[in-house]
This record gives C-alpha cells, structure tokens and sequence, in this order.
C-alpha cells in the first residue's frame, strides 16, 4: 500500500496562486472603476482552507514616522499549515496620508490600513496589479499610469525572493506570468528548480 505524500506548505501556496481569483466587487465612483478590496480577496480564500489545509492571516504594526513626519504602518498576510508548522509571509509598507482632504485621523489610518492589508495579500498571492483599476487609476492626476511589471534581474532583491520561492518549492512558471524576468535570470531561475 502506498503512502500519501505529504505536500509542504510553499507547494500549497504555489498551487492557490496558480487557482485563486477574487473579484472586484467595490466601485469607485470618482475614478469610475472596480477595484477588490482586502475582504473580497479573504472571502475568496475561505475554500482554500479546507481544501488545502490551510488559513491565512492579516496583522499590522505602526512603525513610528518618516523623516517627513508621515506615519508608517507595516502590513503582514501570513499563510499557515494547519499543522501548525510552518508559515510563510509577505508585507506591504504603506504611509498615512494626515493631510488627506475630508478624512479625520482615524478614517486616514483605515483607509491605510485597508491598502496595506490588501497589497500584503497581494504580495503573498502573486496578484497582479496591472490587472486592478487601482493601479492603472491616476485619481485625477495628468499623464500616464505605469502599469509594467516588477523586473526580475540577477542583482535585485526580487531575484533573491524568487530563488527562496523556487527553493521551497515555487513553480517557476507562475513567477513568468506574474513578473518581467531578464532572460538571464529565467536561466538562472530554470537551474534552481532543477536542484
């Protein structure tokens, strides 16, 4: 009788971003698009957790002031084996804007708080931004949004991630989808996976 293999936590993370969509359910009248918010993206990963063994979770921490005087707020989504074992993270870093025109403090901290907890589920869930309104949006600014891809090269810290990834059982093809990757560093990625 064979045994089932037990599959490890950054193989289930790599399974879920390859599988997982979270609509866009809030609309922004002023920018007149949809965009998903950080519940939408946690309501869509409920029957992740059943299938795959899994929960996620969503803190912050309040890491003091900029040199401008702006408050900075530190966004970590974990994911976690229901073993309890093992964990992986992502965070997002996202200033608080005190100056926003018709928020009171504590409507500007959760505005912030929001951002951040959903690009840190982002982050973690290889969700891609160019395809979010929020990105591409100018909120009323003149000139083009930039809607390129993160740039994966040898000497940036982005290759280091990707190479942990790979490491603990990433799948090299969803880093290509998701990221702008320097024909070197595919080369390079494509002998990590082999070892």
């Amino acid at each position: 009788m064979e045994t089932k293999k037990e599959v490890r936590l950054p193989e289930k993370l790599s399974l879920i971003q390859g599988e997982f969509k979270a609509n866009k359910s809030r609309f922004n009248s002023f920018g007149k698009y949809n965009f998903r918010s950080a519940e939408d993206i946690l309501e869509a990963l409920k029957p992740y957790n059943t299938k795959y063994g899994v929960y996620f979770t969503v803190s912050e921490t309040f890491e003091g002031t900029s040199q401008g005087g702006i408050p900075i707020l530190v966004s970590c989504a974990k994911i976690h084996d229901v073993n309890g074992l093992d964990e992986i993270e992502a965070k997002a870093i996202v200033g608080v804007d005190l100056a926003q025109k018709g928020m009171q403090v504590p409507q500007a901290f959760g505005s912030a708080s929001s951002y951040g907890k959903k690009y840190a589920l982002g982050n973690l869930l290889l969700i891609d931004d160019t395809q979010d309104a929020d990105a591409t949006n100018t909120h009323g600014k003149t000139g083009p949004a930039k809607a390129d891809k993160i740039k994966i090269d040898v000497d940036n810290e982005t290759y280091k991630k990707a190479v942990k990834f790979i490491e603990d059982g990433g799948d090299l093809d969803v880093i290509m989808k998701k990221y702008d990757v320097s024909k070197e560093a595919e080369k390079l990625l494509k002998a990590v996976k082999k070892n």
